[in-house]
């Protein structure tokens, strides 16, 4: 046999069997007498030693043997000494001490490195596909994405549903963006068009009586490449027959936590997850998507400065707007550059402007303080539960324009100052869409949503 064990499934229990492994040589360190590798397979990484008094054919192969060789090594799981255990590896506790070494595939030197997590250009991984999925970090990513499909297809199966494939070339129906079409060989002139989503398919199912079905589907979309955008895709794509909201919602976290807590090791925040109405989102939130990892929620204090002495404020509630503040905590030392920097975020979500108050021990402190009556200046401090050093940021506009500019400056900050952990997941539900909204710069409706979604 090429291979009796693999690499990253050796233990100290392993220790005095003899083994045969094969892989690549993801690192190779000479001290002489001694002779290290490091040897990779799917499973993860070994270490390797040859030393010339227990072989030295080996020990003299393994002079010659260079990163990314494909070798097979036969030798003894043996403990490693005390003080030389490796706590970053798995198999950080043992060693194979080499007895044999094969060279199954010598290897030139790669045009990156693969031992290494380094950027490398997009142009010379996909020139070099093959070695870029050498790359421990991709591995991790494939087998990653084969844990999470495997989970989704057990959870689906168990709850009823059937795993059924639709057809891939379709009748060309409008969607949401360009189809990608292909010609037909026995019908010159016409063409198939790839799916955008199986949507019209899994309807069919649904009415043909399947009542639970769902795919891990490949879609197809001819439109420009975002980040979040690309020509193929792989979605999970499921329908129900015989249900209404709560069954879905059900469904769906229950899904959520499962594979959550089955595939990753970041903590869920709240389970059940939260519920929230679209206007609650925004109203709070300023994002119908929002980060709920930290606080720093939106403040409404329209009813304080409704006839305060500042124009921009007074105009824009009499004006229908809304006046709300966010409350950054341990910000009031920015500088007027960094100020600046925030109002010109601001005026790129559509804002006219922003205004800063910093609370110091005296007071706030503001251009604009000058126009807001003491009592006025306190309400704001009071409502904010602004302490000292804290920085409160307004914006005074037509509503969905405040919450959307302080819900942008609200996550920008919070990730900024470090209040959104990345080892915590914060999953909501947010409800009650409106169906339409207002488009100012075509003035007409237009759907918030695709009608399906």
């Amino acid at each position: 046999m090429l291979k009796t064990a693999n690499c990253g499934q050796l233990r100290k229990e392993h220790a005095g069997q003899e083994v045969t492994l094969a892989g690549w040589v993801h690192r190779r360190r000479d001290h002489g007498g001694l002779i290290f590798f490091d040897l990779r397979d799917r499973s993860g990484l070994v270490q390797v030693v040859f030393s010339a008094d227990i072989s030295q054919e080996a020990h003299r192969l393994a002079a010659s043997v260079r990163s990314e060789y494909v070798v097979q090594v036969r030798g003894r799981v043996s403990v490693r000494p005390e003080g030389l255990v490796n706590p970053n590896l798995a198999t950080g506790e043992i060693e194979v001490e080499g007895n044999e070494l094969v060279v199954l595939n010598p290897a030139r030197t790669t045009p990156f490195p693969i031992n290494e997590d380094v950027e490398v250009g997009d142009t010379l991984r996909l020139k070099y596909r093959y070695l870029d999925l050498r790359r421990p970090r991709m591995q991790r990513n494939l087998i990653l994405r084969h844990r999470v499909t495997t989970f989704i297809r057990n959870y689906l199966d168990r709850h009823g549903f059937i795993d059924i494939e639709t057809p891939i070339l379709l009748k060309s129906t409008p969607e949401g963006a360009r189809d990608f079409v292909v010609p037909s060989r026995l019908q010159p002139g016409k063409f198939y068009a790839l799916p955008q989503s199986p949507q019209q398919m899994k309807q069919l199912l649904m009415v043909a009586g399947f009542e639970r079905y769902f795919q891990i589907a490949r879609c197809f979309r001819d439109e420009d490449l975002r980040a979040d955008r690309q020509p193929e895709f792989t979605q999970l794509d499921l329908e129900m027959s015989f249900v209404d909201a709560e069954d879905v919602r059900a469904l769906i976290e229950g899904l959520m936590i499962g594979l959550f807590e089955a595939v990753s090791d970041k903590q869920i925040q709240q389970k059940p997850f939260p519920v929230f109405t679209y206007a609650e989102a925004m109203e709070r939130f300023g994002s119908d998507k929002p980060d709920l990892r930290f606080g720093m929620e939106l403040i409404d204090v329209t009813d304080i400065v409704a006839d305060s002495g500042f124009g921009v404020f007074s105009s824009t509630v009499a004006e229908g707007g809304k006046v709300k503040a966010l409350c950054v905590p341990g910000c009031a030392n920015y500088s007027r550059k960094q100020l600046d920097e925030l109002t010109a975020e601001a005026r790129e979500q559509g804002a006219r402007g922003l205004v800063w108050m910093k609370v110091e021990e005296d007071g706030l402190r503001s251009p604009v303080a000058k126009y807001l009556s003491e009592e006025e200046l306190r309400a704001l401090r009071e409502r904010c539960a602004a302490n000292n050093g804290d920085l409160l940021l307004l914006v005074a506009d037509r509503p969905m324009v405040v919450a959307e500019t302080l819900g942008h400056l609200r996550v920008l900050l919070g990730h900024r100052l470090g209040l959104a952990s990345g080892d915590v997941l914060a999953c909501a539900w947010v409800i009650d869409f409106p169906l339409l909204e207002w488009n100012e710069e075509e003035g007409r409706w237009q759907a918030m949503h695709h009608p399906f979604t």
